[in-house]
């Protein structure tokens, strides 16, 4: 439908579109000034601040129709990119890094057409974040008496309005801050996986890729960061432990053997992405009896993995054909019939099974990066 690119979201919340420069803005009726009107008011239970528009104040009371519509359409356009892209500036999602189509929309269009259709409120429900934790977030919002607890629900759903309208009917969620992986169909959550992330000084990165398969007993490439750390003082004053280890030499690089020390466990994803980030297993599982999980270069250890990649590959496999995989020692591609998206997040406040929010400690202090305490959300630019 729409290509997937990133540069025009960055034009387009810097240079916010207007109809001076393209044919006379559409007609607006006595009742669809209303709707905006209303739209507008209700923009701070989006946890939205729009600027003072004085001119589109200005322009209701004159009786120059043209001069009206144009101001109506302009203040629109404006509440539309709201909804859509969010309010933050561009250094304040810095490392936000997961891409959308979203910026391909074409809101001048839609807000035509929504107008001569008279279909004013379906043009900005669809364009609010179609997760179902959104609405439970802008709910509490609206009840939440804390300050501090307000600010960050209205973090997180600025957050949300940072991802991708459509998700997928198939995807992986990985929320950093609360250490968990969910698998997502059809917009039901399926199932939960405990993870560990990141330490603090070696943050796992937000960003988006597409699993392909799953690779059981995995080599393990060894980052230099961590040759430099461990490995490379191991293999020169140990030898024969990091042989025991499976750490071998080529090619210029360190790599590790399948095995049960292996980093990687008995499987990974597949998932191309430039941060050399995936989910994986991992020989150390008794981290995950830990309740804050921050302990990884940045790779997202993956709690009973076997499962989660068995469930992944349901349907595409048999079962059958895995143990027999896992019996032996071979390192072995098991490739998705169709490949999904992986989205690796931060949100620091959430919605339980049951339906209630959960605040998560913000162990890698982003929240502050998106605003101070008396502004959390800043206003929309004009």
């Amino acid at each position: 439908m729409m290509k997937s690119i990133f540069v025009p979201l960055a034009v387009l919340l810097l240079a916010p579109a207007s109809w001076a420069q393209v044919d006379s803005p559409p007609h607006w009726t006595s009742a669809q000034l209303a709707q905006l009107a209303s739209w507008r008011h209700n923009a701070p239970a989006e946890a939205l601040s729009l600027p003072r528009n004085d001119i589109w104040a200005a322009a209701l009371q004159s009786h120059d129709i043209a001069a009206r519509d144009k101001a109506a359409t302009d203040a629109a356009l404006e509440l539309a990119r709201a909804y859509l892209f969010g309010c933050t500036q561009l250094r304040q999602r810095a490392g936000w890094q997961i891409e959308s189509d979203d910026a391909d929309i074409d809101l001048t269009a839609w807000l035509k057409d929504a107008l001569e259709s008279n279909q004013l409120d379906k043009f900005y429900q669809l364009l609010r974040p179609r997760h179902q934790d959104y609405e439970s977030l802008r709910q509490a919002f609206g009840v939440e008496p804390d300050f501090a607890r307000r600010a960050t629900l209205a973090r997180n759903m600025e957050r949300w309005r940072w991802m991708p309208l459509e998700l997928g009917n198939r995807y992986l969620l990985v929320n950093t801050a609360a250490f968990e992986v969910g698998l997502w169909e059809n917009d039901k959550l399926v199932q939960t996986w405990p993870v560990i992330v990141g330490k603090a000084r070696t943050p796992t990165p937000v960003f988006a890729a597409r699993v392909t398969g799953v690779t059981y007993n995995p080599w393990w490439d060894v980052p230099k960061s961590i040759v430099a750390e461990s490995v490379s003082a191991l293999t020169r004053n140990n030898p024969t432990e990091a042989r025991r280890r499976g750490y071998v030499w080529g090619n210029g690089s360190y790599r590790q053997r399948p095995g049960p020390t292996n980093a990687l466990g008995r499987m990974k994803l597949v998932m191309p992405n430039p941060f050399s980030v995936y989910l994986h297993d991992t020989p150390n599982k008794a981290l995950f009896e830990k309740r804050a999980r921050s302990f990884s270069h940045g790779c997202i250890r993956v709690g009973d993995a076997l499962n989660f990649a068995a469930t992944l590959l349901a349907g595409d496999t048999e079962q059958v054909r895995i143990k027999t995989i896992l019996a032996g020692n071979a390192t072995t591609l098991v490739p998705l019939t169709r490949s999904f998206p992986v989205y690796v997040t931060y949100f620091t406040a959430g919605v339980s099974e049951s339906g209630s929010i959960i605040f998560y400690d913000d162990h890698y202090g982003r929240d502050k990066v998106m605003g101070d305490a008396k502004n959390p959300v800043p206003i929309c630019p004009a």
